[in-house]
């Protein structure tokens, strides 16, 4: 499988429960924080589902 980086650029207050969990799933704590994960269907679904709170790049 391809990694990818993940970062989280818009924070999480005000946000819905389901995404605040989705964000401590992919291991991200804060604004700013960068992971790098590989590329499988469930961590892509949940990219997806939070997308408008992070920027991906494929390395």
């Amino acid at each position: 499988m391809s990694k990818i980086k993940i970062t989280q650029v818009r924070s999480n207050i005000r946000r819905p429960a389901d995404q605040k969990r989705t964000l401590i799933a992919l291991g991200l704590k804060k604004m700013n924080h960068s992971v790098e994960v590989e590329a499988t269907p469930q961590i892509l679904g949940m990219v997806k589902k939070i997308d408008h709170l992070l920027n991906v790049e494929k390395l």
